[in-house]
């Protein structure tokens, strides 16, 4: 008997089911490949938020300048309040020295220091443009055509890259898509500037480990101790994110003590501006008094006295005419000569409505750049070579208005954070224009002593071409004070030559 074979299965059914389930398993996989990228897509977008703003704009030109930049500027904005849209402008200047190696290559030796200015909510250009950065405006009579600009052979970008950012949100171009974002004071903008820092540097994580200093001039010398004690702290918590914190420095700084002012009285009477008896008077009557606010008649009378007299002189440098200050006047029918006045404004520069036109000083005067800089900063041309985002920041202005924009003056003394922090062993160094009668040092050098460190290294001069330059003094507590032979109110602005000595000596730890 023949038996029959086992029926094979039909090879096309086999074929077909496997066919089908592959189909099926493909498509379950392309749900999922979809599900996967949708939730990768989210983590970066997550993490870029997190980290700032992204890479900034690398500006190889500036209007103004002729040919290409000396130096690697880069500029752009870093968010610090996402509920009402805050940002931050910076520049960024990579050190000049042949050290640094440049980009991604920088050598982490290199200082890195985070510049700040004072004033009412003033624009850290002036730190770029007129103190310590590596441009200059070419001084000659406006025309109506874009102000020009050249390199400052004394820039601090020689030794050290330099952060500069606007801040408080309002100066510059820093700006809030919400009215209620202005609304901050010292503590708030100096928690803002923290969290800039750890964005910028997570954007930038090259420069971490560099040397990190923070600095400023004038109002900025309360904000700059304040957030590098809230730096030091993070560092000392374990956080990983913030940069290599060594020190700070501070020009001419406020602390918000009656000091700052109170100083003015012997510091006009040594150099001649008040008389003998009028300096008696106020010693007389207004001891133990905040001279900026004095509660009795008699008191109130002398400082009146003395206020009239010192406004005989360019308060910010005493040796100078005075001058029209190129701050901002209320509106657009501010009297300016012809040659430059609204037309000029209006159809020139044509970035719109321009409504706080500074007033037009002699040409000469120390603030005739100020005056340049508002010609230049509003012209469309420039606007686009910085990268500015359109319709956040119609109009700028070097310096608001006081009471324009909210803020609170919520630090009422610095001088605890000075302590806290070259107690823990960072550096420090306080300097101070000697023809400064704004924040004179005498006031500077007073709560300097009240720190009650030891003196290191005794009262001396330092020296530039054979010439004193300055004095200086040294304490235990890492602290060094100087003044700047000639120097004003914001003393690189008009000693550049001597600070940049200073400063290069003392950033890469040398004697001064």
């Amino acid at each position: 008997m023949t038996t029959a074979p086992v029926p094979r299965r039909p090879r096309h059914r086999r074929h077909g089911l496997a066919s089908s389930c592959r189909h099926r398993l493909c498509s379950r996989c392309l749900f999922l490949l979809l599900l996967l990228l949708c939730f990768v897509l989210q983590v970066a977008v997550a993490l870029a938020s997190s980290s700032g703003s992204g890479a900034g704009k690398v500006v190889s030109s500036l209007p103004g300048f002729d040919g290409p930049l000396p130096f690697h500027l880069e500029t752009g904005y870093v968010e610090v309040d996402e509920l009402n849209g805050v940002e931050l402008f910076y520049y960024f200047v990579e050190s000049e020295s042949k050290s640094s190696g440049g980009g991604a290559g920088a050598k982490k030796d290199t200082p890195f220091l985070f510049w700040l200015t004072g004033g009412e909510r003033c624009s850290v250009f002036s730190g770029l443009a007129f103190e310590i950065g590596p441009i200059r405006f070419v001084l000659e009579p406006y025309n109506g055509t874009l102000p020009r600009l050249q390199y400052n052979t004394n820039s601090w970008s020689k030794v050290s890259h330099i952060l500069f950012v606007d801040s408080p949100v309002g100066a510059g171009f820093s700006y809030s898509r919400e009215p209620k974002g202005y609304d901050v004071g010292d503590i708030s903008s100096t928690w803002q500037l923290h969290d800039f820092l750890i964005k910028w540097f997570n954007d930038h994580p090259e420069y971490r480990e560099n040397p990190f200093y923070i600095g400023g001039d004038s109002y900025a010398g309360k904000i700059a101790p304040f957030l590098g004690q809230m730096i030091s702290e993070g560092i000392e918590a374990g956080k990983k994110t913030l940069p290599n914190l060594k020190g700070y420095l501070v020009g001419n700084p406020g602390t918000g003590e009656t000091v700052d002012f109170n100083s003015r009285v012997p510091y006009a009477h040594g150099v001649g501006i008040i008389s003998d008896q009028l300096y008696e008077t106020i010693l007389g009557n207004c001891q133990g008094q905040d001279y900026y606010n004095p509660s009795n008649a008699l008191c109130a009378q002398a400082i009146n006295t003395f206020n009239n007299l010192i406004s005989e002189v360019q308060q910010a440098q005493i040796l100078l005419d005075a001058c029209v200050y190129a701050s901002p006047v209320p509106n657009i029918d501010s009297k300016m000569d012809d040659s430059d006045g609204r037309k000029i404004l209006r159809e020139e520069i044509g970035v719109g409505r321009l409504n706080h036109p500074p007033a037009h000083p002699p040409f000469g005067c120390i603030t005739y750049g100020y005056y340049l800089s508002y010609f230049w900063a509003n012209d469309k041309r420039t606007r686009e070579a910085l990268g500015i985002k359109k319709g956040t920041v119609e109009e700028w202005v070097r310096c608001h208005d006081a009471g324009e924009l909210p803020y609170a003056y919520d630090i009422k003394s610095s001088i605890k954070y000075h302590h806290n922090l070259t107690s823990r062993g960072y550096r420090a160094l306080v300097y101070s224009g000697d023809h400064d009668l704004l924040v004179p040092h005498l006031g500077t050098q007073a709560w300097v002593r009240s720190l009650n460190f030891s003196i290191v290294d005794d009262w001396r001069a330092y020296h530039l071409g054979g010439q004193s330059a300055g004095f200086t003094i040294s304490y235990s507590n890492n602290m060094t004070f100087a003044t700047i032979k000639g120097g004003g109110h914001t003393a690189p602005e008009y000693e550049p030559e001597r600070c940049f000595a200073m400063f290069s000596r003392w950033i890469l730890n040398r004697p001064l």
